[in-house]
């Protein structure tokens, strides 16, 4: 275990690469700890010449969990927001992204660049906006802006990802996330069933903490609509999504492209709500070359 304390909480991370090579912060999604970032993923940008950090958000993982902050009710939450109430929730997106920049200042880090998945492009979206002299560049994957009014998730995925666990023991927690794999992953890349069931089983026994989520959904929720935010974004941006993503459509990634000046958008024909192992070199050259044309357009 590698913990560290940024922005006055325990963080859990790990760092791969020559610490010498210019930084890439990994930001994962909702309820997913840092071993959803795919290892294949991870050593295919070392190969490219970066450092590579992945961390545990907040809440979730082996990161510091907010069990004093109880239990909060998702549907009351949504409803205050539908109605224009901003809700109280335990934490912000906008905390869990100075959590990121706490992480770069602890490790000694000035500027990096930010790579978010899902929620995760939600708050790497937020480091852009609130803190733009840390960011050397934005890359946001299968992630939107909050405008409530792009299309919703499908039915089926939706179901999946918040049906209630009966118990918490290794069968129903391989059943329950071999379901949602299956509802929201690449219908054009689908997960062996052996490596998925090890992913599940392998990241069962790092951590099991399902309180967490419900509160991480509560901050997106209370977000709301960032595309006044978005506008504000000056780092060069690279916005990834799958076309056939059924959590996320993939018209948000269009909404969000839009929205922050000068976006690039690659959009991955097949691929869903996941990061296949397939899609590994092709994504890694898309984050890898964004990264390097980055900086190559700041002015010496």
């Amino acid at each position: 275990m590698t913990q560290i304390t940024a922005n006055n909480i325990t963080i859990e991370y790990e760092s791969y690469g020559d610490e010498t090579g210019p930084a890439m912060l990994l930001v994962m999604g909702l309820g997913a700890q840092l071993t959803y970032w795919p290892m294949e993923l991870v050593e295919a940008l070392v190969a490219r010449g970066f450092r590579v950090i992945r961390y545990d958000n907040r809440d979730i993982g082996l990161s510091q969990k907010f069990d004093s902050a109880g239990k909060i009710s998702i549907p009351w939450t949504f409803i205050k927001a539908r109605f224009g109430i901003t809700p109280k929730v335990p934490y912000t997106l906008t905390d869990m992204a100075a959590d990121a920049v706490g992480l770069l200042d602890a490790l000694g880090i000035d500027k990096a660049h930010i790579v978010g998945a899902s929620m995760g492009g939600m708050i790497s979206q937020l480091i852009a906006a609130e803190h733009p002299g840390r960011v050397l560049s934005l890359t946001s994957i299968m992630s939107t802006t909050g405008y409530r009014k792009l299309p919703q998730a499908d039915k089926e995925a939706m179901q999946a990802l918040t049906a209630p666990l009966k118990n918490t023991d290794l069968d129903t927690i391989r059943v329950h996330g071999v379901r949602i794999a299956r509802a929201i992953g690449s219908p054009a890349y689908p997960a062996d069933e052996a490596d998925l069931h090890q992913r599940i089983e392998s990241n069962f026994k790092r951590s099991f903490y399902a309180a967490g989520m419900p509160r991480q959904m509560a901050a997106i929720i209370a977000d709301g609509d960032r595309r006044a935010r978005l506008a504000k974004i000056t780092a060069p941006t690279l916005v990834v999504h799958g076309e056939a993503d059924p959590l996320v459509k993939v018209e948000c990634a269009h909404d969000t492209a839009q929205h922050i000046s000068g976006a690039k958008l690659k959009l991955f024909p097949g691929m869903g709500h996941d990061l296949p192992v397939q899609l590994v070199d092709p994504m890694a050259d898309a984050i890898s070359e964004h990264a390097a044309s980055a900086v190559d357009s700041v002015p010496a």
